[in-house]
């Protein structure tokens, strides 16, 4: 445990004393102990970060393995194998990362994102984020805002695990792109290149999500302010009501990205991902935040890039992926 986290841990206590009336309850501590809920795990779960006055957790769901070719559809099949064994990757399966985060600013408590939930039995080390939320020591009933970058089932899916509805609080404020919801209402996959499956499950997901969650949905059209220094974005391109989420605090600064950026769009921003609603567009949102994120060394966390966070740095025509030190 380093001096910061002890420090940040110290300062906590003293505000949860100061501060009886806060709702929320978040532990920052990024160790494990005995006697917290859940099963010791061999990897990390969760790690913590300050962004000025605001807390950070990014909270891993597990990884979610699919085909390979999803991760750039209009490239070459020789290009993709290159990049895939120059990042010693398996040629035909990719495991994607699946991150959450929760943020504190003030008295709220936020969740971006839910990731896949464990309703879907062939994805066995997904849908590790409700277990992970108690072990991390955040109670669900704390969370005052849930922000959804967009309604893929990967990021809506561990709200519709059984039970995790009651569990939240009945004034729970849900915020999603008005342009989100509306394309679900009739969606199109006419320029997707997915696995057959998928879009099906896609679309009834978000659609129960909506259907369960209709009256705690709070829309917004370009861009709305969650928290102090916690402000949602919409950018479209992946879907269109894509959104990422920035957080700004004393000089601070991180941003989560969503499914904005996949780990080959920094060398190969113009390729399109399988999952992308409007590809074309998609590339045209990554590679602006992309060049942002450069300008400003920010920290960056994305729903599918390595879990908890890196930078980006600009190499030549393309981008480069800086994995951020861990603080331990």
């Amino acid at each position: 445990m380093t001096k910061r986290l002890n420090h940040l841990a110290q300062k906590n206590e003293t505000q949860q004393k100061r501060n009886n009336q806060q709702e929320t309850n978040m532990s920052l501590d990024n160790t494990s102990h005995p006697g917290r809920p859940g099963p010791e795990e061999l990897v990390p779960s969760r790690y913590a970060l300050r962004v000025g006055e605001i807390d950070v957790l990014v909270i891993s769901d597990g990884v979610l393995p699919l085909p390979a070719k999803t991760l750039a559809t209009n490239a070459a099949p020789a290009d993709l194998m290159n990049w895939l064994n120059h990042m010693f990757l398996p040629p035909e399966m990719f495991d994607w990362p699946l991150n959450v985060l929760v943020a504190r600013s003030g008295n709220q408590t936020i969740l971006v994102d839910a990731g896949l939930g464990a309703q879907y039995p062939g994805f066995p080390r997904a849908g590790q984020f409700p277990q992970r939320l108690e072990a991390a020591g955040i109670d669900l009933a704390s969370v005052t805002d849930v922000v959804i970058t967009h309604l893929h089932m990967d990021h809506v899916g561990g709200l519709l695990v059984d039970g995790m509805k009651e569990r939240l609080r009945s004034d729970v404020r849900i915020h999603v792109a008005a342009a989100e919801v509306a394309f679900w209402a009739l969606p199109d996959f006419t320029h997707t290149d997915m696995p057959t499956p998928v879009p099906a499950v896609l679309r009834s997901t978000a659609t129960r999500f909506l259907n369960e969650y209709h009256s705690q949905l709070r829309t917004f059209e370009e861009e709305y302010e969650v928290a102090p220094g916690v402000v949602v974005c919409r950018t479209g391109g992946h879907s269109p009501g894509h959104s990422v989420v920035r957080l700004a605090s004393g000089g601070d600064r991180l941003t989560f990205a969503g499914d904005a950026v996949f780990p080959c769009g920094f060398d190969h921003p113009d390729w399109y991902n399988g999952f992308d609603h409007d590809p074309d567009e998609a590339a045209r949102v990554r590679v602006r935040l992309l060049r942002e994120l450069a300008a400003t060394g920010e920290p960056l966390v994305a729903a599918h890039l390595s879990f908890p966070f890196g930078r980006v740095a600009v190499d030549g025509d393309a981008f480069r992926w800086v994995a951020g030190f861990w603080d331990y």
